[in-house]
């Protein structure tokens, strides 16, 4: 299903394909303008949910799928497909969501903690498994990549990770993959690190683990509707890298740590060579904008890049060609906009996930209030914007 190049990509499309990575290799000086312009988008509470719901994705048929972490207590699904009248399909199946007992022997074939997701150019949606989740994972050992095809609505693959590339402190959050190779970058919020996978022969390793760029800013402490987000023994949230994603072309993965201001990008080339590693790779690293606190980020194929804001309670947008940052909606619903993903449509779909009131944040009161939400945005800019 994979190989290195689609040989259906003609020489009209590699044309355009390097046009417009002449755009993106632009590097644009650092800043950002606290005082954003909005866009007139209409902001649309797409659908709700009583489980805390994190991962989002969309495929190009339109279908969207969402992931609910096992963070705390029981969740009806791990994965499920929603529908067109805002109900869920467990997906791909009731097997893969059920857990118990039994289960627990067997977490290799069950979801545990699902987080981020993401449909690739073959039509596979990946879904992350973490069971090493935020607040207390208890299988730390059986963290997996689970490939679903969506045109059968069955398990493709799965891959695991050995305790060589996920971390006892690990925390995987989001997954890309390469369209047109066979490679995963996964983000290791828990420890600033990205993962690369090999989808052919699922060998992993961990880049940029001792770079500044991974890493949550010194100093900074994230604060959402003026509080200070701050663990259970009062140290501010320290969230390394989080937000991951590939260009149309997948020459260039961008990133951009959850506790920071600071978008990133690097070529993937560099990240796919195993022979480049610490100082070497970080000198590739290229920094692009401040654009905020981010969590979820997502690049859609006229190479803007969607970010969700959480301490802003909004959604942006960071153009690559010019490194301008706009807001698409603010909105005090908005409540930890997380995850963000484009669709076949002018249409940004994104997930609201309380992530702050979590009780490991609030001196172990939980101070969620469901139902959780998707919310949907056009993308469209008001011209000059």
């Amino acid at each position: 299903m994979y190989g290195t190049l689609r040989i259906w990509v003609t020489a009209f499309s590699l044309v355009s394909i390097t046009l417009a990575c002449l755009a993106g290799c632009v590097v644009n000086p650092v800043s950002y303008n606290a005082s954003l312009p909005d866009i007139r988008g209409e902001l649309l509470e797409y659908a709700s949910f009583t489980d805390q719901v994190a991962g989002i994705a969309v495929s190009r048929e339109g279908r969207i799928f969402v992931s609910f972490p096992r963070w705390d207590g029981k969740i009806t699904y791990a994965v499920a497909e929603v529908l067109a009248d805002g109900s869920l399909r467990p997906y791909p199946d009731k097997e893969w969501n059920s857990w118990g007992n039994a289960e627990e022997s067997r977490p290799d074939t069950h979801f545990i903690a699902a987080q981020g997701m993401f449909v690739d150019g073959e039509n596979i949606l990946w879904v992350l498994d973490s069971p090493s989740a935020y607040c207390k994972g208890r299988f730390p050992n059986r963290a997996k990549l689970v490939g679903i095809d969506l045109g059968t609505d069955r398990v493709w693959k799965v891959i695991a990770f050995d305790n060589t590339t996920v971390l006892p402190e690990s925390f995987l959050r989001n997954v890309c993959v390469d369209q047109w190779q066979s490679y995963a970058y996964i983000s290791d919020t828990g420890t600033g690190a990205l993962i690369v996978t090999d989808l052919d022969n699922g060998l992993s390793w961990r880049k940029l683990a001792d770079d500044p760029s991974t890493k949550a800013e010194p100093g900074m402490v994230l604060s959402v509707h003026g509080k200070e987000l701050r663990d259970e023994t009062g140290k501010p949230v320290q969230l390394h890298v989080d937000g991951i994603a590939l260009d149309p072309d997948s020459m260039f993965l961008y990133y951009h740590a959850l506790t920071a201001r600071t978008l990133y990008r690097v070529r993937t080339s560099y990240l796919n060579d195993p022979m480049i590693t610490g100082k070497n790779l970080g000198e590739h690293v290229e920094r692009l904008a401040d654009t905020g606190a981010a969590d979820g980020i997502a690049m859609d194929s006229d190479y803007n890049l969607h970010l969700t804001a959480p301490e802003e309670n909004a959604v942006k947008r960071y153009r690559v060609s010019d490194g301008g940052v706009a807001t698409l909606a603010r909105d005090d619903r908005l409540l930890w906009p997380d995850s963000v993903s484009t669709a076949p449509t002018d249409v940004l779909y994104f997930t609201t996930s309380q992530f702050d009131r979590l009780p490991c944040l609030n001196d172990g009161k939980d101070l969620r209030t469901p139902p959780y939400k998707i919310f949907r945005v056009r993308k469209t800019v008001m011209p000059g914007s």
